[in-house]
């Protein structure tokens, strides 16, 4: 085999293996080697490892150097190693990779640790003055230069404290932080100055806190968690709750034992307001006064302090007129000036005044006068007697021991003052009013023709107004409501009423009756009523009568009802149905001594008095008898009415004979006018027609002269016009034509100048150019260029031996016919 020649260039290496020793060696170039028999090739020439400045490479397996860096062999020759380890190698000389060591990874440029950042390092093993699993950081601005004994963790970025802000610290454990205290694991405390701060590796950051800023008219009340000392050097206890203001700073970062209750807006009073405060806190000893109470007037501002609360807000000084008075009453014994007040005693100030009460005092309530009229008034109750009555007609201030009572009214008494009710009708039609004010006097207008009874009930006595009148009711008087029917059929109960209509009414009822023949009629009744009795409020015991019957209309429906009743039962229905109104009209109101039918009815009890009866329907209840009486009507109206068309028809017929002959004779008139008028108009057409047929030649005769007359005077007229239109036209011709040369010769005219001119300019322009040419070139160049052409030619021709020639460029003619003649001539 032949030997291997390997050539090393510089900065390369390679591992030859002895098969002999079995120790592998590293041969760095540059060289050049034979390689022999019992060599072997492990590594093929590599470049060695090349480590720029500020970059960094990790060996795996290194060999071991003793201290001035040579590397140690055992005692075959085989470099020693570091099995398992790591070496960091920064900026350095090329180097080989000894057999067994290992670059791991690649290499990579060292780290720069950036201003305001830091690297999290921790210890993997013990080295120096760490132990495995310490942490610190490494600090920026710099470079980081690995270790294998530590294993980087995370980049920490500072966080920048704003002004206003800080941060909210925890530790993780127990450490001495960078300004020497010392801190417990868990413990929280804020970095309240401004920049950067880069959290310590035994702290991490909360949160970040934002200061509150305070103004004139905002505050902070906060609470403690825990008992502490806070910014301002003030013990807190857990629990307390305290006001931080603009006084104590601008800006206000709340502390980790601090909690935020909320802002406190500044309470301010103006010089018409007041404010009272309860459980206020004292000056002197800072704690709450709880279950006192403190009167603050404007003009003031303040911040309520955490427990002090405003009782009813802010209040506005009472300005009492002359008319207004506070009704007041003390919470407490106290001196009112030289009057000595006790607990819950009443008393009143009235204006005009300003009042603000002291703590001392409570306000009921603020009272005005009423100014009543005589028509109106109000309930007073005396709270001490309890007393009650009605004052009215005058301006009237309750007393302190008084107060309005208001009058409670059955919901049916309520109901009938708010509407204004038809008896007759039972139709309510409701009023525009507003709900009763209970404690005004009740009063009621009486309508013209009513009568109210009114009862007291302390008294026990009643009471009857006539109307047209207005009533007021005493504390202890109510109204007297009628209950009425109504309706047709009468029906109980369908009307309730406070004023009694004394009449004259009507009212109408429906009466079935049966007669002799047992025939049942339905009778519609209507009766005019009305009440007689003076109606004078004197004669109360006459006007009490009227209210004795609660329904009157009822009474009175079912008393007539009966007597109808009774008087048509004893006639058959032919009898009734021939006389039912003398019948209706003798059973209600009766005879008198003479027999004759009395005209009024009278009921005693309340002094009703019916005047009339109407009788407005009869039908038979049984359905057979109202159909035979509705054929037997119909039959007879039938027979009415074919009689009377009979006799209609006899009329009509006689009136039209004699209109028939009136007629006739009418029309042999008129034809005998006729006649004599025709004859008339047969002598008016003939006398019309000479008077037309003359009239017409005339007319035809002097239309046609006078026609002929206007035709040759217009020939006449129109001849002239023309002839006068003729000459116009040709004199205006010949103006314009004259015109038109006169222009013409005027313009020519001009123009030849303007020739001439041109003329004479251009060929003074020419005669002066070719002065100036003749000027420059002189006479003497001018005699010597004319006698050039010839004496060039002349000796030309004797250098040619020609006596004459002609030059042509073979595209022009030359006429040669007249060239020769001299010479045919001369021989």
């Amino acid at each position: 085999m032949a030997d291997q020649v390997i050539r090393l260039k510089p900065y390369q290496y390679i591992h030859v293996l002895d098969n002999n020793t079995n120790v592998t060696s590293v041969i760095v170039g540059p060289k050049t080697l034979t390689v022999a028999d019992h060599q072997t090739i492990v590594v093929q020439p590599t470049q060695m490892v090349i480590i720029p400045p500020r970059h960094y490479c990790i060996i795996s397996n290194p060999v071991v150097r003793n201290e001035d860096g040579t590397v140690i062999t055992d005692k075959f020759g085989q470099v020693k190693l570091r099995h398992g380890d790591e070496e960091v190698r920064t900026s350095q000389l090329p180097f080989p990779l000894y057999p067994g060591e290992a670059l791991y990874g690649k290499v990579s440029p060292l780290q720069v640790v950036a201003p305001l950042t830091a690297i999290k390092l921790r210890a993997i093993r013990d080295f120096e003055d760490h132990v495995a699993g310490d942490e610190w950081l490494f600090h920026g601005p710099g470079t980081y230069i690995p270790r294998v004994e530590v294993q980087v963790v995370e980049v920490v970025r500072a966080t920048l404290i704003k002004p206003g802000e800080a941060l909210r610290i925890r530790a993780k454990k127990e450490f001495v932080d960078a300004s020497g205290v010392e801190r417990k694991t868990g413990e929280e405390w804020l970095i309240r100055v401004p920049g950067a701060y880069t959290p310590d590796v035994n702290e991490e950051i909360v949160q970040t806190v934002t200061g509150i800023v305070l103004t004139d008219k905002k505050a902070l009340q906060l609470e403690a968690t825990r008992t502490f000392v806070d910014c301002y050097n003030v013990d807190r206890k857990a629990g307390e709750q305290w006001l931080v203001t603009k006084q104590n700073s601008v800006l206000h970062i709340p502390d980790v034992f601090e909690r935020v209750i909320g802002e406190v807006s500044i309470t301010t009073l103006n010089s018409r307001q007041y404010a009272i405060v309860l459980d206020p806190i004292s000056p002197e000893t800072g704690k709450s006064q709880m279950g006192t109470r403190e009167l603050r007037k404007g003009e003031a501002s303040f911040f309520l302090n955490p427990g002090e609360r405003l009782e009813n807000g802010i209040q506005s000084v009472h300005v009492l007129s002359s008319e207004e008075a506070l009704l007041l009453r003390a919470r407490e014994a106290f001196d009112d000036g030289k009057v000595k007040r006790q607990p819950g005693d009443r008393w009143m100030i009235s204006g005009p005044c300003d009042y603000v009460p002291p703590v001392t005092v409570d306000i009921v309530e603020k009272r005005r006068a009423f100014p009543l009229d005589e028509n109106e008034g109000i309930y007073v109750r005396d709270i001490k007697t309890g007393r009650i009555r009605a004052v009215s007609g005058e301006v009237y201030m309750l007393n302190p021991y008084e107060e309005l009572w208001e009058k409670e009214l059955p919901q049916i008494v309520e109901d009938l003052l708010l509407q204004d009710a038809d008896q007759s009708s039972a139709i309510g039609r409701p009023v525009t009013k507003s709900r009763r004010d209970k404690s005004r006097v009740v009063t009621y207008q009486i309508p013209h023709s009513t009568a109210v009874q009114i009862y007291d009930y302390k008294e026990k006595t009643p009471r009857v107004i006539f109307g047209p009148d207005l009533i007021m009711l005493g504390p202890d008087e109510q109204f007297t409501v009628l209950s009425l029917s109504g309706s047709t059929p009468k029906v109980p109960k369908q009307l309730n009423i406070l004023a009694l209509l004394l009449g004259p009414r009507f009212s109408t009822d429906v009466v079935v009756v049966e007669t002799a023949d047992h025939a049942r009629l339905s009778l519609k009744l209507s009766y005019n009523w009305h009440f007689d009795v003076p109606r004078d409020n004197a004669q109360q015991e006459t006007a009490a009568s009227l209210f004795s019957v609660p329904d009157f209309i009822g009474d009175f429906c079912k008393a007539i009802a009966s007597r109808v009743r009774g008087s048509v039962a004893q006639k058959t229905f032919d009898d009734f149905h021939k006389h039912s109104a003398e019948l209706i009209r003798t059973a209600v109101f009766g005879v008198d001594e003479n027999g004759e039918v009395r005209s009024t009815l009278r009921f005693r009890a309340n002094n009703l008095v019916i005047t009339n009866i109407d009788i407005q329907s009869v039908e038979p209840v049984d359905s057979k008898t109202r159909d035979a009486l509705q054929k037997s009507v119909q039959l007879a109206i039938e027979i009415t009415t074919k009689s009377q068309e009979a006799a209609a028809r006899h009329e009509a017929e006689r009136r039209e004979q004699e209109a028939r002959g009136q007629i006739e004779r009418q029309k042999i008139d008129d034809e005998a006018a006729a006649e004599s008028s025709r004859r008339q108009l047969l002598e008016l057409q003939s006398k019309s027609m000479i008077v037309e047929s003359t009239g017409q030649a005339t007319a035809e005769e002097n239309a046609r002269s006078a026609a002929l007359k206007i035709e040759g005077e217009a020939k006449v007229k129109q001849a002239s016009q023309v002839a006068e239109a003729q000459a116009i036209i040709s004199t205006n011709k010949l103006s314009l034509l004259r015109e038109e040369q006169d222009a013409d010769i005027e313009y020519q005219r001009d123009l030849n100048k303007l020739e001439i001119t041109k003329a004479q300019q251009l060929a003074d322009i020419e005669a002066m150019k070719f002065k100036s040419i003749v000027d420059a070139i002189g006479a003497t160049t001018l005699h010597e260029i004319a006698e050039s052409g010839p004496a060039l030619q002349k000796k030309m021709l004797q250098g040619l031996g020609l006596k004459s020639f002609v030059i042509t460029d073979g595209s022009t003619p030359i006429n040669l016919f007249n060239s020769a003649g001299g010479q045919i001539t001369g021989q």
